[in-house]
């Protein structure tokens, strides 16, 4: 009798240890969908209202992305992972990819044209099991970059830099160096007296200003 209820006890332990295990792992499961959908939302339906406080609020208290003063995030880009930060007086212009899985940094001023690419975590190409491989993208201020550029992973971007339009940067650059091409590589040096602040908030998505600039 006394070995039939421990026998019992112990199915009962068993039953108890699975079902913790299937409840903890459905709310994992949960928590990945709630997450995921944040994203969703973002990229599939708030990226595209015409309103940039509606943009900059959903950014700012659900995904839990810093955005300095007099910034702005246009219509269409696609974010992923919440390690990016913008300074102030900086534009990322429409339809541009900021992987924030392991971080973007922008600083103050800057200015980043349509299309473009700011990536943080790739893959390792020699690996066996096709591991992924990244590291953070800092991009200083005053830094312009061009239509369609690609920025990849450990990449630094000194003060003032300018990346052609087109280019793939795939290693990191000193302060005022302007470079261009696949990879890219430096073609000239930019003025150090720069005074400006790309504050850009047209108008939808167009390219109409509510005020001259």
């Amino acid at each position: 009798m006394r070995d039939s209820h421990r026998e019992f006890n112990r199915i009962i332990y068993f039953i108890n240890r699975s079902n913790t295990i299937k409840v903890r792992d459905i709310l994992k499961l949960l928590i990945k969908y709630l997450i995921a959908f944040r994203y969703y939302f973002y990229n599939n339906f708030i990226s595209h209202v015409p309103v940039y406080s509606i943009r900059h609020l959903y950014l700012r208290a659900i995904l839990h992305i810093q955005i300095g003063k007099n910034s702005c995030v246009h219509m269409g880009c696609f974010i992923t992972g919440r390690n990016i930060r913008i300074g102030n007086n900086s534009v990322i212009n429409r339809n541009c990819f900021l992987d924030g899985r392991i971080g973007i940094d922008i600083g103050n001023n800057v200015s980043i044209s349509p299309h473009t690419f700011l990536v943080s975590l790739g893959h390792d190409a020699q690996s066996p099991q096709f591991t992924t491989k990244g590291g953070p993208v800092a991009i200083a201020d005053y830094v312009w970059i061009g239509i369609r550029a690609t920025i990849l992973p450990n990449v630094n971007l000194g003060k003032g830099c300018v990346v052609g339009a087109g280019s793939t940067v795939t290693k990191s650059f000193e302060d005022f160096s302007i470079v261009a091409g696949n990879p890219a590589k430096i073609i000239g040096k930019r003025t150090t007296d720069l005074q400006y602040e790309p504050t850009y908030f047209p108008l939808f998505n167009s390219d109409i200003l509510s005020k001259d600039s």
